[in-house]
């Protein structure tokens, strides 16, 4: 499902800043997998993050976003503030967001998996994403990032920036849409519970490299 070979990435090189964040990175993940990553500061884990969604240059963003969904830390980003619940989710379903765009049974669609995560958005469809809280925006994110048929979903600390009962709930959405759409995932944590609960691989970044 995803392979990838002695990968390395240096910052600055040849300057007296030059630093090495990936050191000959070798990951192979099956289809299916839940690899959960973990360490400390500056281990290598969100420049491991942005290899994978095609930040950098060994995997072109508009190959990546044809198969693959991402969620970000911040719960402010990935979703649009000033659009209704609604437009956002014909946004994500590649309907350009605007209501005179989407159908009756699209949004009869829409309002069957807002209900599906069960936190009442779907009671609140043409109300502006901007008035809902970081949870909510973050469960938005979730299934916006999910709706089109993808291969592989990135975790990007997806529940850093949450109180412990909101990420709780997250992360129970998050392994609820994973195991129903069998997607290929993998999450950077700080939380070794999650890691642990959801994972069927951990790996430990240190210093560039993936130990198994």
């Amino acid at each position: 499902m995803l392979k990838i070979e002695h990968i390395s990435k240096t910052f600055n090189p040849g300057t007296v800043n030059e630093k090495q964040a990936i050191r000959d990175l070798s990951l192979n993940l099956e289809k299916g997998d839940f690899a959960t990553i973990i360490g400390s500061n500056g281990a290598g884990k969100s420049t491991m993050m942005k290899l994978l969604y095609g930040m950098y240059p060994i995997m072109p963003q508009h190959v990546r976003a044809k198969t693959i969904g991402r969620l970000y830390q911040d719960p402010m980003r990935g979703t649009a503030p000033g659009m209704t619940i609604e437009e956002n989710l014909a946004l994500a379903a590649g309907k350009g967001g605007w209501l005179s765009h989407v159908s009756r049974q699209e949004k009869e669609r829409f309002h069957e998996e807002l209900k599906l995560l069960d936190i009442g958005l779907e009671k609140r469809m043409t109300q502006p994403v901007g008035l809902l809280s970081g949870g909510q925006r973050q469960a938005m994110a979730l299934l916006m990032s999910t709706m089109t048929p993808i291969e592989f979903l990135i975790l990007d600390e997806h529940t850093a920036a949450l109180d412990p009962k909101t990420a709780d709930i997250i992360m129970e959405l998050t392994g609820k849409i994973v195991a129903e759409k069998h997607l290929t995932t993998i999450m950077v944590t700080h939380n070794l519970r999650f890691a642990v609960e959801y994972g069927n691989r951990l790996l430990m970044m240190h210093q560039g490299h993936a130990v198994m």
